[in-house]
């Protein structure tokens, strides 16, 4: 794993007062959830189920699939490397840039590695294609519509969806359901997104039933521990609780653009969903970071160590109204006065 994800505030002293550095909004009020984990507490001192067989029950029944088609992970980055573990040694194609673990759970497994920027473009003798979607640093997105005709085009591939930032997209994707009619189809799923829970690290795989449970053979028993068993329980039985209001969020993400666009020397890329990635033509994104945590509190992400991005980019994820106008100013008076 490489060093330089978001949600790195542990490697500071100062007090990190907003997080913009992480894709995912703090909009979310956990209240219910932490009395829930609080009732339950003294289930830490028995095993946990094997394979998470309760979170499984509760999605075949909201995504209308059977248990077969579903694989529960410890975040979506157990998928990942399940994946990459199970096709030891091919030639993996990654849509680029894009999320580091990719390229590391394959490289880990012994894949050939190619990268591309563009779906047209992928080698012929490529056997698994990778790609985010929405994706994750640059917000793109491919519909759903689009996205069944190059798996359909290409049925000798297997395709490799990481549907995590899924619910705060702003285009339809694919749903579980369709895509478990597909043999050379695998889509990750992130509760740790959907709800705002990265500590406790519950993710899914879903997919055709041949795949799922070549997948799920090389997983090790109790990968998902006893509390973010019993959180994802919950989370799934009382979906009300914790709805977020996505129309907002965009809003709020149109203003924020806006905003940034108005600074002399800052590329802001458009988004379909809550995150940002921006260019700065001559500084560095390391430099604003520091600079941002020193005398504001403020955590961004760091770009550089993406593949196909340089120190000059940095990427936020919309927070709430007043977090987002603190940072818009923090980064115009460093950008202006410098």
């Amino acid at each position: 794993m490489l060093v330089g994800h978001g949600n790195d505030k542990f490697k500071y002293k100062t007090e990190i007062k907003s997080d913009f550095s992480s894709n995912i909004p703090n909009d979310i009020n956990h209240k219910e959830l932490y009395e829930f984990l609080k009732e339950n507490l003294t289930s830490i001192t028995d095993y946990p189920e094997p394979t998470a067989f309760s979170i499984k029950e509760r999605l075949a029944h909201l995504l209308s699939l059977k248990e077969e088609n579903l694989c529960i992970t410890n975040g979506a980055t157990e998928s990942i490397y399940l994946i990459a573990q199970h096709f030891h040694g091919s030639h993996s194609c990654i849509l680029s840039p894009t999320f580091s673990e990719y390229a590391d759970a394959c490289r880990i497994h012994k894949h050939t590695v190619s990268f591309v920027k563009d779906l047209g473009d992928i080698p012929q003798d490529a056997q698994i294609i990778w790609l985010c979607n929405p994706n994750n640093p640059t917000g793109d997105l491919i519909g759903k519509k689009e996205i069944s005709r190059l798996i359909r085009d290409n049925m000798d591939k297997i395709w490799v969806i990481d549907q995590s930032y899924e619910a705060l997209a702003q285009e339809e994707l694919l749903s579980a359901e369709e895509a478990a009619v597909f043999p050379n189809l695998l889509l990750i799923h992130s509760l740790t997104k959907e709800y705002a829970i990265p500590g406790l690290r519950i993710g899914y795989t879903t997919g055709h039933g041949d795949l799922i449970q070549k997948i799920e053979a090389n997983q090790m028993p109790w990968s998902v521990n006893q509390v973010a068993i019993l959180a994802a329980c919950h989370l799934l039985d009382h979906p009300e609780l914790y709805r977020r209001n996505v129309s907002a969020i965009f809003k709020e993400r149109d203003k924020v653009i806006c905003a940034l666009r108005s600074i002399p020397g800052l590329h802001v890329a458009d988004s379909r969903t809550n995150f940002i990635l921006l260019e700065m033509k001559e500084r560095t994104a390391a430099s604003l970071k520091d600079y941002l945590v020193n005398n504001h509190g403020i955590l961004i992400r760091d770009c550089s160590n993406f593949e196909g991005l340089d120190e000059h980019y940095f990427r936020i994820a919309i927070q709430t109204p007043e977090e987002n106008e603190k940072l818009i100013n923090a980064v115009k008076s460093w950008i202006t006065t410098e």
